[in-house]
């Protein structure tokens, strides 16, 4: 049987915050947004359909979990959720804070600017109230 393995790309750009029941969550390293990042610990998936019942049923409550978490820890205005995959094919979904007048609003946050890097402290005190929170 395979085993589950995380993609590369969502390796280098991201950060470990904590394992849930189906997901491991990530936050990206891109400080213009608080963003989170939900990838079922399943090999070789790559649509939402792909999942059993049971596991769309688990991503749907991981994901309002950490939205609302999220939503929590920083006070946006408005969170955005999706599952695109068109670069990088594993499954995943983004979990985005998003304010009024950031970076790109009211556009996606994809393709727009140059990405800022968190600090490693940057990183590790927002992971900690994402953990915190959950």
């Amino acid at each position: 049987m395979k085993q589950f393995a995380l993609d590369d790309r969502l390796n280098a750009d991201t950060f470990p915050v904590m394992s849930l029941g189906l997901c491991d969550l990530r936050l990206m390293n891109d400080q213009r947004w608080p963003w989170l990042i939900l990838i079922p610990r399943r090999p070789d998936l790559t649509e939402l359909f792909n999942l059993t019942p049971l596991d769309q049923t688990m991503l749907t409550f991981e994901s309002d979990m950490v939205a609302k978490a999220l939503k929590n820890v920083t006070g946006c205005d408005k969170i955005n959720t999706g599952a695109l995959g068109n670069i990088v094919r594993q499954l995943h979904c983004h979990v985005i804070a998003r304010n009024e007048g950031d970076a790109g609003w009211p556009g996606p946050v994809w393709g727009h600017g140059v990405r800022i890097a968190y600090s490693d402290s940057e990183a590790k005190n927002l992971i900690e109230k994402i953990r915190n929170t959950l």
